[in-house]
C-alpha cells in the first residue's frame, strides 16, 4: 500500500507541477481525468481477469460433472438387450427317412460379450425368448406342437436353471393360405417375400443371475426330429425398476438432474476450498478484516491522492493569480 501510494504520489506531483505552470483551471481537470482513466483501466483489467478465471472454473466444473454422471451411467446401467444367432447341430449318421433328423437339434451358445463380459448382471430380471423363422412347409404343418428346452450353465458346467416350453406354427386354413398366395404372388415370384412364419417362444419371463454362480452360457434343444427352421435368434431383454427404470425411460431428464446435482456438489466443495484458502476458515476473523483493509488501500489510493493534489493545484493556481 505504501509503495503504491509513494509511486502514485510522485507521478501526480510531476503531473500537477507541469499543469500548474500552464496556468488556468484546466490543470486539475486534466489531472482528474488522467487519474480517473487509470483507475477505470485498472478496474476493467481486474474485472476481465476475474471473469476469465470464473469462466474457466465453471467450465471445468461442468466437464467434471458430466464425466462423473457418464461414468456412473456406464457402470450402473446393464445391457438393455442382447441378441445372438443360434446355430443348431444334429447327427446325420443314421438311416432315417427324408425330413427326419437322426437327433434333436442342439445349440450351445455363449452369454458373454466379447468372450469376457457377462450379459446378465446379478439381481437384474431378464426376459429370455427364442425366435424361430419357420417355413410354412407341409412337414412343419404336420409336426404340430414341439418342445424347446433351455439349460443355463456356469463356468464349471453346472446347470443353474432349465426350462421347457412348447411351440407350433400359427394355424391358417386352406382358403386363407390360397388367398394369401394369390395376393402376394408377385412378391413371391420375385423373391421379395417368402411363405414363412416368425414363432416367438418365451423361455424365461423373470430370469435372475446368481451372484455366486454366474451364467456364462446356455444349451438350447428343439425336441423334435422333424422340425424345419430357416434361422433362430435368442433375445435377452432387461426389465428395469427403481433408479434404472428412470435412467432408461427418462434419459434426458435424468441426465440434467444428475449433471446439475454433481455441479452443485462440486461448486460447494470449490467454494469451501476458496474460503479456506483466503480466510483460513469458514468464517472470517480479524486476519480477514486486515486483508480486506489492505486490499481496500490498493483500490482507493488513487482516489485519496487525487483529492489531495487537486486541492494543492487549486491553492497554487490561486496564489499565482494573486501575485499577478
Amino acid at each position: 500500500g505504501s509503495e503504491i501510494s509513494a509511486s502514485a504520489e510522485e507521478r501526480l506531483e510531476r503531473v500537477s507541477s507541469g499543469l500548474v505552470t500552464m496556468g488556468g483551471v484546466t490543470g486539475p481537470v486534466f489531472l482528474w481525468l488522467q487519474v480517473v482513466l487509470g483507475v477505470t483501466l485498472h478496474r476493467a483489467r481486474r474485472t476481465l481477469l476475474q471473469a476469465a478465471i470464473l469462466f474457466c472454473v465453471l467450465a471445468l466444473l461442468v466437464w467434471v460433472a458430466v464425466f462423473l454422471y457418464g461414468s456412473f451411467y456406464y457402470s450402473y446401467m446393464p445391457t438393455v438387450s442382447f441378441s445372438t444367432p443360434v446355430h443348431y447341430h444334429y447327427s446325420s449318421d443314421c438311416d432315417a427317412p427324408n425330413s427326419v433328423l437322426c437327433s434333436f437339434p442342439v445349440a450351445n451358445i455363449s452369454l458373454l460379450k466379447n468372450g469376457k463380459d457377462q450379459v446378465m448382471i446379478y439381481g437384474q430380471p431378464y426376459r429370455i425368448s427364442l425366435e424361430l423363422e419357420m417355413p410354412e412347409s407341409l412337414v412343419n404343418k404336420q409336426l404340430g406342437m414341439f418342445m424347446i428346452k433351455m439349460s443355463c450353465y456356469t463356468n464349471d458346467g453346472q446347470t443353474v436353471a432349465a426350462v421347457v416350453r412348447s411351440a407350433m406354427l400359427h394355424y391358417r386354413s386352406g382358403l386363407l393360405q390360397t388367398l394369401n398366395t394369390l395376393l402376394f404372388s408377385p412378391l413371391l415370384l420375385t423373391g421379395m417375400t417368402e411363405q414363412k412364419q416368425l414363432v416367438e417362444v418365451e423361455l424365461f419371463s423373470d430370469y435372475k443371475a446368481n451372484s455366486y454362480q454366474p451364467t456364462v452360457g446356455a444349451v438350447i434343444e428343439i425336441q423334435s426330429q422333424r422340425v424345419q427352421v430357416y434361422s433362430v435368434q435368442l433375445r435377452i431383454h432387461a426389465f428395469f425398476t427403481g433408479i434404472r427404470y428412470l435412467l432408461y425411460n427418462f434419459p434426458v431428464t435424468s441426465a440434467v438432474i444428475g449433471v446439475a446435482s454433481n455441479f452443485a456438489f462440486l461448486s460447494v466443495i470449490v467454494l469451501f476450498g476458496y474460503l479456506q484458502f483466503i480466510w483460513g476458515g469458514l468464517w472470517p476473523g480479524q486476519e480477514a478484516s486486515v486483508i480486506q483493509k489492505g486490499e481496500g488501500v490498493n483500490e482507493s489510493v488513487y482516489t485519496s491522492i487525487l483529492n489531495q493534489y487537486v486541492a494543492k493545484c487549486v491553492i497554487l493556481i490561486e496564489s499565482k493569480s494573486k501575485k499577478r
